[in-house]
Order: C-alpha cells, then sequence, then structure tokens
C-alpha cells in the first residue's frame, strides 16, 4: 500500500491566491486572476514581476532531526513547529519563513534528482561576509556536513548535505563594487575555495552582495 502523502500544512502567510472572475456578459470562457499583496492584477499572460526566491520547502524523514540541523548547524529559528511540519527563519531575516521542513516519514528514499532523475540540484543561502563564511567552513566540517568548497571568482561558495543528502551551498558574493577586481576572463572561473586568501584579498568584514543581490544603501 502506497504510504499517505505529507500533510499540506497551512503556511503562516498567504502571498497570493487564484479568484475566478465572473464570466463575461458575452459567454465567452471565464478566466482567472491572480491578487498579489500589492492588489495588483496581472491578468493571463501578462509577465509577473517576480523579484526574488522568498522560501524554499523541504520534504524531509525526521522533522526534528532537521529542525536541529538547520538551527545548531546554520543557526536558522524555528518560527512555527506542528509536529509534521516547521517553518524556520534565517538569521538576520524578517522575511515570515525561509525555508519549510515537512516530514514525510522514513519510507521514501533519498533524492535521485541529478541522478536518475530530474529536479533540484541545491538551494543557495548566501552570507554578508567571509568572516562568517569561514565560521560555517568550520561549524560544517565539524557537523560532518561540508562536501565542497569553490571559488567561482564572484561567489565564494561551501557545499554541503543536511541529514538527508539534500544538498545547499553558503556563499558570499563579490559586491559590486569590487567587480572589477575580476578578469573578464575569470568571472566564470572555477578552482578550490583558499579562504584565508580571499579574506586577506577582501578583509574578513566587507559586506559581501550589496550592489548584486541587495540594493546598495542610500
Amino acid at each position: 500500500m502506497t504510504p499517505p502523502g505529507p500533510p499540506r500544512a497551512t503556511e503562516t502567510s498567504t502571498t497570493c491566491s487564484t479568484t475566478p472572475i465572473p464570466p463575461p456578459p458575452d459567454g465567452t470562457p471565464r478566466r482567472s486572476r491572480l491578487l498579489v499583496r500589492d492588489a495588483t492584477t496581472f491578468e493571463e499572460g501578462t509577465p509577473m514581476a517576480i523579484q526574488r526566491l522568498n522560501h524554499a520547502v523541504l520534504y524531509v524523514s525526521d522533522l526534528a532531526r532537521s529542525v536541529a540541523f538547520y538551527t545548531d548547524v546554520l543557526g536558522f529559528r524555528t518560527k512555527v513547529d506542528r509536529g509534521r511540519a516547521a517553518f524556520l527563519q534565517a538569521p538576520g531575516s524578517t522575511n515570515d519563513h525561509d525555508l519549510g521542513l515537512f516530514e514525510v516519514g522514513a519510507g521514501p528514499g533519498p533524492s535521485q534528482a541529478g541522478r536518475t532523475t530530474v529536479g533540484l540540484y541545491h538551494l543557495a543561502w548566501e552570507v554578508d561576509t567571509l568572516a562568517e563564511l569561514q565560521r560555517l567552513a568550520a561549524t560544517l566540517s565539524e557537523a560532518g556536513a561540508l562536501v565542497g568548497a569553490t571559488d567561482h571568482s564572484t561567489t565564494k561558495a561551501l557545499y554541503a548535505k543536511d541529514p538527508d543528502g539534500i544538498e545547499f551551498e553558503v556563499c558570499w558574493l563579490l559586491p559590486a563594487d569590487l567587480l572589477d577586481t575580476v578578469e573578464a576572463d575569470q568571472a566564470m572561473a572555477l578552482r578550490p575555495l583558499d579562504l584565508e586568501r580571499e579574506i586577506a584579498r577582501y578583509g574578513p568584514d566587507t559586506k559581501g552582495g550589496i550592489g548584486v543581490s541587495s540594493p546598495v544603501s542610500a
């Protein structure tokens, strides 16, 4: 017998909903419209102004184990825990939640995405400074979760896996005012990450991503 799926927990805030539009007088088929927080209506076929990824949701085998990993190792805060679903907020975030975890039990096997199926490769969590990236490198290594570290020239990245083997990235991005320190032909180059060298080059407390992933302050 196929085990029942996880409960469809209701998230703590609703960003949008689909509502029907009454059919027009001429009897043509009615369409739906998307109501967004700012009350902007996007008619069918109109591009939506997506700004960023708001949150991710993962299926996990053991909720308590996964919550402990993301809170103890990565510093997330538990905002809501419903027994078989939990919603976590990243350190320093003002978002309602950044990560949702839904427990499915030990029955389902590990994800085969990228091996025998298509699917998600990884999520990438951004840190503010190289000092924080270095601290997390040590923390992830101590937890036995760190699986790699790559210098993408404009992005300094750690790669790790959670208790279910779901891969994620932790990264620091060069701010816009330092992008000219990277030669054009090296912008997409890959090499092993030497954190000590990059900290000596850019400083431990330089704020990353300014003007790239976050706006320049006025």
